[in-house]
């Protein structure tokens, strides 16, 4: 079914082409509500743009938000005199924008092929006239002169729902040679335990090998050991970044091992700009900085190629002499033009652009690390989650949000409808461990719908949150597939998508977050409710007779509390249910 909006009610203009500049859009594609135009811009001579912008309205018609990939809970309905623009470039955010409806239905999406350059773009409500005005601004960024310069707009006006016609942005990226996605191997949609917020710098070695033995024990199968292997300073801060040699752990290569005898793969944290003013590499690099006047560190400029070399180089020996499994690349977002910056390709710098420059790093670190073990893993975290960030990396986590469930299940759900076979993972778990056990499984099962990461001390745990913890892993391990390569749909953007489904050949998993009534109008022979929520009840409305399941319910430590046949007539049905349990579902023979 195709929206009302068969065109943007203005036709697209194009604004800010200096003279002797030639800016062109030509209509290359439409069919079944989506238009694809290529936008050119053609010089007499190499130089510098002026910013040029394509400009549109769009009658506010049924909008109920607007989804943009890192807003959180801000997908509310802007006014043209309110906020900054969004950015988009290849470590910040992905070139999309959604108007989504009042039925979760889309009512138009635009996109853009330029993933690697910086963009800027909304879609914001003029009050005088009730329509959205909508623009993408190329050339914002002063980096280098052109000649030559092709970029596609995918402008979708579908009525289906808001998350297909995103899945359907990301299938659309994939198809450009220059975003082509990584392998994605399986260790990367395994559960993973991480050192960050129960140890943060502090790392206790000999505790570490015990924890990973734990973890493993309850299903996890990896671990990143973050910030602090690096250095003996805990002071939260990057003085001693850039020379990358393990001061804290001295015999790496044997430590590993140590960690691998427990069954755990191992990956390490880098921050990959940073050069801190203690490094030896500060005064190797001097005069090599995109900026010395960072609130944590010198930032590297990766248009200086022996820059690039030295980072790959860092990454390659790490995993050869200490036989790592992964990494955990950090702070590329870093990576961009500040007010200090020189411009220009010149005194050594063999690119203007620092984005095409990282896209060079990122894509010769792929390159180099899976000529050396084609398995490895390597994660990004929000915000650098968009298209190009997937060439290089093959898992995307969600932004630091400890302690709190539901901004880790906005996060997970955001990256996910844009990124297609890539794993996404939640941000690290963590809880106080005089919680609750219902209110500590709210932290996990929050995050079912991406790929756990548990971040407590296990050692130290009540044995009602072990047993919690090991309940939701392996029914997590067990659903796996279903989980991270079923057909997924979050609804309700503005309130934080309480209902979550995902549906995969004969299961159907859906996800109760909140008092939400869950419509029930097909169904699969297995349904699992996940009752994530501090409610001791569910209730569905089935638009048919589905007829009788026998169900089992649990508790969120895995208890049976309850087995029955429930039948699944239309109307309303009430089922009981422990607060953070799980009730399942399977069609009775002969039904």
């Amino acid at each position: 079914m195709i929206s009302t909006l068969a065109k943007p009610i203005s036709e697209i203009e194009i604004h800010g082409a200096q003279t002797g500049v030639k800016a062109s859009l030509q209509e290359l594609y439409r069919e079944k509500g989506v238009v694809v135009y290529n936008f050119e811009v053609r010089t007499n001579e190499p130089l510098f743009p002026t910013p040029i912008t394509l400009k549109w309205r769009v009658p506010a018609l049924n909008v109920k938000g607007v989804w943009k990939p890192t807003t959180d809970f801000s997908k509310r309905i802007q006014a043209d005199w309110e906020l900054d623009h969004m950015e988009s470039r290849i470590s910040i955010d992905a070139p999309v924008i959604c108007l989504f409806g009042n039925n979760d239905g889309n009512v138009f999406t635009f996109s853009c092929s330029n993933a690697i350059n910086k963009l800027e773009m909304n879609a914001r409500l003029r009050e005088e006239d009730n329509y959205f005005y909508c623009h993408i601004t190329f050339f914002s960024e002063l980096e280098q002169p052109i000649e030559n310069f092709q970029a596609q707009l995918r402008f979708d006006y579908g009525s289906a729902h808001f998350s297909d016609q995103l899945k359907a942005v990301s299938k659309w990226w994939e198809t450009f040679e220059s975003l082509t996605p990584a392998y994605v191997p399986a260790i990367a949609k395994k559960p993973l335990y991480s050192t960050w917020y129960q140890f943060h710098q502090e790392l206790d070695l000999p505790l570490l090998v015990e924890e990973c033995q734990l973890a493993y024990n309850l299903g996890y199968r990896s671990v990143i050991i973050d910030d602090g292997w690096q250095t003996n300073d805990t002071n939260r801060g990057y003085d001693f970044t850039g020379d990358w040699t393990p001061d804290r752990i001295p015999n790496m290569a044997d430590y590993v091992t140590q960690l691998h005898e427990t069954g755990m793969k191992v990956a390490l944290w880098y921050s990959v700009p940073f050069c801190g003013k203690k490094s030896k590499a500060y005064q190797q690099f001097k005069g090599k900085f995109l900026t010395e006047d960072h609130r944590w560190a010198p930032v590297f400029d990766p248009r200086y190629p022996e820059v690039r070399s030295y980072l790959i180089d860092i990454y390659s020996r790490a995993l050869k002499e200490w036989n790592l499994d992964g990494f955990k690349l950090d702070f590329i977002d870093d990576f961009h033009l500040y007010p200090e910056t020189p411009l220009g390709q010149k005194d050594g710098r063999d690119y203007a652009s620092i984005n095409e420059a990282v896209d060079r790093l990122m894509t010769d670190v792929g390159t180099a690390l899976r000529a050396i073990n084609p398995e490895v893993f390597i994660e990004f975290r929000q915000k650098y989650i968009g298209p190009a960030m997937r060439k290089y990396g093959n898992m995307l986590r969600a932004f630091d949000c400890p302690g709190d469930a539901t901004m880790n299940r906005v996060r997970i759900a955001d990256i996910r409808m844009l990124c297609g076979s890539t794993a996404v993972h939640a941000d690290m778990i963590t809880w106080h461990k005089e919680e609750s056990v219902e209110v500590a499984a709210l932290q996990l099962v929050n995050t079912l719908f991406g790929v756990p990461q548990l971040s407590v001390l296990l050692k130290n745990l009540p044995s009602s949150h072990t047993q919690m913890i090991a309940f939701y892993s392996d029914y997590w391990n067990k659903h796996a597939t279903t989980l991270t390569e079923g057909d997924y749909t979050p609804t309700k953007p503005l309130a934080n998508y309480p209902l979550q489904k995902v549906v995969k050949d004969t299961l159907t998993i859906i996800g109760v977050h909140d008092a939400f009534v869950v419509p029930m109008t097909e169904t699969t022979e297995e349904i699992h409710f996940l009752n994530a929520q501090i409610a001791d009840e569910l209730v569905l409305k089935c638009t048919s007779d589905f007829g009788a399941y026998e169900g089992v319910v649990f508790d969120c430590q895995g208890n049976v509390v309850a087995e029955r046949t429930m039948v699944l007539t239309k109307g309303a049905v009430l089922i009981a249910v422990p607060p953070c349990g799980i009730v399942m579902l399977k069609k009775r023979k002969g039904q």
